[in-house]
């Protein structure tokens, strides 16, 4: 649990940070560059040896990628119409649906029905006084539709390719996938020292620190669980605009926090029970081992 919660925090105060180079560079420059800053620390830092892999692997790797580029790219894109708050709470339809989906005990169902409840009162708190932009709303669906691919497609990766190589190579594959869409506007960042900084703050913040952490917590956690824990994340995108955008927290958002933090804590006792019940049955079955 605690490496879900790391990177909750870590990819909500990356995003509050990318949002202040929109103006400059652009959400997709912004995704592009991130990306692509990502992609070249892990490559230094785990230097992926792909001689040996097959085409089972390769296959694997560049769906994930692709899955980065869409999650990342028109959830910056949406980021730019609408709040974070609510982009948060609408995107997260996509791990919920999937945890859904999975779920096969009337209990992990009702689990993921008290979050969604949250999600529900969270993403009307966001939304009060503000008019939703509905490009905005559609450009959020697409990156749910893509994180729940992301999901299931890095649970594929981390099943096929041991440590972190395929994450670095993934992200490489994203930046690549980005790059018609950002350089454009990414390029003014090297005109600009600080917003290069800033970026390469976005890409630790926003992707390198999340995606190795929740990659690690995939090879502890069933998809179900890893998808309702992160539910944690739009409690993280209330508390960050509190904290770095003076965002208040209504009783609304506090009632919403509460429903979220009961169904987490609720699926991770759940699934603590169950692995007590059945060895193993965590890493086995239905169940990829591995996701951010």
């Amino acid at each position: 649990m605690a490496l879900v919660l790391g990177s909750c925090v870590s990819l909500q105060f990356g995003a509050t940070l990318a949002v202040q180079l929109f103006p400059a560079l652009g959400s997709w420059g912004v995704s592009a560059l991130r990306l692509t800053i990502a992609a070249l620390v892990l490559l230094v830092a785990v230097r992926p040896r792909v001689r040996g892999w097959n085409r089972g692997q390769w296959l694997a790797v560049i769906a994930f990628g692709l899955s980065l580029t869409g999650m990342n790219g028109f959830f910056y894109a949406a980021l730019e119409r609408i709040p974070l708050g609510t982009a948060v709470a609408i995107e997260f339809l996509g791990p919920l649906v999937l945890a859904a989906v999975l779920t096969r005990r009337l209990l992990d169902f009702a689990w993921v029905a008290l979050a969604l409840v949250g999600m529900a009162l969270l993403g009307v708190d966001s939304a009060l006084g503000v008019a939703l932009d509905g490009v905005g709303v559609v450009l959020t669906l697409i990156a749910a539709a893509f994180w729940a691919l992301y999901i299931r497609a890095s649970a594929r990766v981390g099943q096929l390719v041991p440590g972190m190589g395929g994450l670095a190579v993934a992200l490489v594959v994203a930046s690549v996938a980005l790059l018609p869409f950002g350089v454009p506007a990414a390029a003014a960042a090297f005109a600009e020292p600080h917003l290069l900084a800033l970026a390469a703050g976005t890409a630790l913040l926003a992707s390198v620190v999340p995606y190795t952490l929740e990659l690690l917590a995939l090879r502890r956690l069933p998809q179900r669980v890893f998808g309702v824990l992160l539910s944690l994340e739009p409690v993280v995108a209330a508390a960050a605009g509190w904290l770095l955008l003076s965002q208040e927290m209504s009783a609304l958002r506090i009632a919403a926090v509460a429903l979220v933090v009961a169904a987490s804590i609720g699926t991770a006792l759940a699934a603590r029970k169950a692995s007590e019940d059945a060895p193993g049955a965590a890493l086995t079955g239905e169940i990829p081992v591995i996701r951010d």
